[in-house]
């Protein structure tokens, strides 16, 4: 989607799971718009908050009028049957997208093409690189012309549907992502208590949520120094991405078993 927007809205990370929530990018030209919905990646529920996540695919699943399937040149194939199934009967249609084929070889291409094509006769398989704008051009030419005639569902300026905190929270959540390991960047939860712009800074304050006091110790470092080099490489990107200076404020608390409590689910914007 970032590739398609010429926008960074999704983070990204080496890691599974690093998209949580369904983020929206709305893409319009003079005669189009398209409404790119990024939900997360399939996966079998161990918490509600997995729950939460699996909704928000399926509720994508029902209402989009083209579905691209991405997945990776060197992934196995990552599909579960019930899935599978559900795409097989699918009246949308359906783009089943090989990225980062720079990395692999024309053999592999080959080999996922066909495989994907036997899975998924329905579909068309093409070959991407997002980093490298391979193909994407004739992706976006074959998204539109699958796509119904229709009023435009949002005004032409707008590029998502999600607020300047929430894409503050997830830049937190990415570099928290990237500087630490294990379980740690799965049990954290991002959220900005007070985003206030004057006028030659923006002052944000965040408090990122953790489920042990271990944890909080880990995210905090010796010294504090690991939150402060997550801090700097947040602070570094917001002021890229608000185009003004940020003074950032960071503390790290501990609620107890918040990826099964409904109540903060809902307060972390996962359910409504």
């Amino acid at each position: 989607m970032n590739a398609l927007m010429g926008e960074k809205l999704s983070i990204i990370t080496p890691k599974a799971q690093t998209t949580r929530h369904r983020i929206r990018g709305i893409l319009s030209g003079e005669d189009f718009q398209i409404v790119f919905s990024d939900t997360p990646g399939i996966i079998q529920p161990h918490y509600k908050l997995h729950e939460a996540m699996m909704q928000t695919v399926s509720q994508a699943l029902t209402d989009a009028d083209v579905m691209l399937f991405v997945m990776e040149i060197k992934d196995p194939s990552p599909m579960d049957e019930k899935t599978l199934s559900r795409l097989q009967k699918s009246e949308s249609k359906i783009l089943v997208l090989i990225n980062k084929i720079d990395l692999g070889d024309q053999e592999l291409l080959e080999k996922k093409v066909e495989e994907w094509k036997t899975l998924l006769p329905n579909a068309e398989v093409i070959p991407v690189s997002a980093t490298e704008k391979y193909n994407c051009d004739y992706l976006l030419k074959r998204i539109k012309e699958n796509l119904p005639e229709a009023p435009a569902y949002f005004p032409k300026d707008e590029l998502t549907d999600k607020s300047q905190r929430f894409f503050i929270s997830e830049i937190i959540r990415e570099k928290i992502l990237l500087n630490y390991r294990n379980e740690i960047p799965y049990c954290t939860e991002v959220v900005i208590e007070e985003f206030k712009e004057e006028e030659k800074i923006i002052r944000i304050r965040a408090i990122i949520f953790v489920l042990r006091e271990s944890q909080q110790g880990i995210l905090i470092g010796q010294g504090g120094l690991s939150l402060k080099r997550v801090g700097t490489q947040a602070r570094e990107d917001m002021e890229v991405f608000l185009g003004k200076k940020v003074f950032l404020e960071m503390q790290v608390k501990i609620e107890k078993d918040w990826r099964e409590k409904e109540s903060k689910l809902k307060k972390f914007g996962y359910l409504e």
